[in-house]
């Protein structure tokens, strides 16, 4: 009698979780695009970003997009790292289209390394693992998802829907395809405005839902090589004028450098929001020192007392620079000639490359140290506006799918490819609706992962908001 009802609750079961699957049965369909995108290998050694843009073109192509529509791009000297722009026009010709952004490139991964191959998507209790799942596969994928179920649909909105899914944002000095769009193919992808990766929700360790952000502004990141030159010599008469000492002590300046404080409105509304959040959790000595610092950025014990109290906060505040790589002598037995190290800032919007070397130049204060800016990547851009045109219909779904949660906005410490389109003149906004763990589901690291119904959410929550911006006057 036990056996017959645990089978029959079993059974119970199954049917409610087969009934709930078949109440979206486009789920299995994204479900299998996103697989194929993750099982695409597309890092820079060994992979290709145009055969995964040719497979992402191939499914819009069977929902029925014409050829005129997709548009596949390549440059001849870099013929793996290609992308795809595909258009859903608009019923008015007047409205300005949206650029839905996504890189498909991804950082490298060793399966040496990694508990699971990086490169076969696993799906293991209740999440996604595979190198991209998360940064930036998971939006890509629910981009092209997008577009699919609108064509599926035959919705044609008002505002026409472009979606640039591009190559070149993980790896620093290789081809970049957004860059190379705004250049070369600036027709393809024009808009009023474009959504973009760098912000989305936050858990706790607990798994609670705290934040929902959105991006408006971003820093770049620009590398400044360090280096010192030497006569060298015999190791046994040392002498005190040696490249590596020299380089350490620059090194050292550079540890205790702290560039100015500065804010923007994106981190000024974070630290507000914030400040609420932390009162709520009983930090008032936090709350009471985000609030002085939006008040009074040069209070210098409210700085300590919010950097101090996380990292991420503390890189908002300001230009950030660290050493990253090393190498230096070239002998065991023989004074050093030449000692070089890699130093990577994330310059705060709307600063310049140069004021950032000059200030690494003054700190060192040492000319045997030569600080050299290396390749520039993208412009330093003011952040865009955050109007409520962007703001209110992220507010308003947040508030359905998960009531309480507050949206706040935020500049991004790190960079992305909304640099590009930001300088071209395309305000681009980082929103994915994806809530993550305080590790950000290790993105760049080992185990990459992301929570099932995390995406599932996710994907759900820019599907309804593409369409409402879509509809917007």
């Amino acid at each position: 009698m036990k056996s017959r009802f645990v089978l029959g609750a079993v059974t119970a079961m199954l049917a409610c979780v087969q009934s709930a699957y078949a109440a979206d049965p486009t789920e299995q369909q994204f479900r299998a695009l996103y697989k194929e995108l993750l099982e695409t290998n597309t890092t820079l050694s060994s992979g290709s970003c145009t055969l995964a843009a040719e497979r992402i073109a191939a499914r819009l192509k069977t929902a029925g997009f014409p050829e005129s529509d997709l548009h596949l791009f390549a440059d001849p000297a870099h013929p793996k790292e290609g992308g795809l722009v595909a258009v859903l026009p608009g019923r008015d010709p007047k409205a300005k289209a949206i650029l839905l952004l996504a890189h498909i490139d991804v950082v490298e991964a060793k399966r040496e390394d990694w508990t699971r191959d990086p490169f076969t998507l696993i799906e293991e209790d209740g999440k996604f693992y595979a190198r991209g799942v998360v940064d930036d596969k998971a939006q890509a994928a629910i981009w092209a998802d997008s577009l699919i179920r609108f064509k599926q649909e035959g919705y044609k909105p008002r505002h026409t829907l472009k979606m640039a899914l591009t190559c070149g944002e993980e790896t620093s000095g290789a081809f970049n395809g957004a860059e190379w769009l705004t250049k070369n193919r600036r027709e393809l992808i024009d808009a009023g405005y474009a959504l973009n990766e760098g912000a989305g929700g936050e858990l706790n360790a607990a798994g609670k839902r705290i934040t929902m952000t959105v991006q408006a502004g971003e820093k770049v990141s620009q590398n400044y090589r360090l280096e010192v030159t030497n006569r060298g010599g015999h190791s046994s008469r040392p002498m005190k004028d040696n490249a590596i000492y020299h380089l350490a002590g620059a090194l050292s300046k550079v540890q205790g450098y702290e560039f100015p404080i500065q804010l923007t409105d994106g981190s000024k509304g974070y630290l507000n929001a914030m400040a609420k959040i932390q009162l709520e959790a009983g930090h008032k000595e936090i709350a009471d020192a985000m609030k002085t610092v939006v008040q009074n950025p040069q209070d210098a014990k409210a700085v300590a007392t919010v950097s101090s109290a996380d990292a991420s906060w503390a890189a908002m505040l300001h230009t950030t620079c660290v050493a990253t790589m090393l190498d230096a002598g070239h002998a065991t037995n023989a004074l050093p000639q030449r000692a070089r190290a890699n130093v990577n800032c994330r310059i705060f919007p709307g600063v310049t490359q140069e004021t950032v070397r000059q200030a690494l130049v003054n700190a060192i204060n040492d000319p045997a140290v030569k600080v050299e800016t290396l390749e520039i990547r993208g412009e330093n851009s003011a952040p865009p506006p955050l109007t409520r045109a962007i703001m209110e219909p992220v507010e308003k779904l947040t508030a359905k799918m998960w009531p309480g949660v507050p949206v706040m906005p935020i500049l991004q410490s790190g960079a992305t490819d909304g640099q590009f389109l930001n300088a071209a003149g395309i305000p681009t906004y980082g929103i994915s609706g994806i809530f993550l763990t305080p590790d950000l589901g290790n993105i760049h690291g080992l185990n990459e992962y992301i929570g099932v119904q995390s995406l599932m959410e996710g994907r759900v929550f820019l599907h309804e908001l593409v369409k409402t911006y879509a509809e917007q006057n």
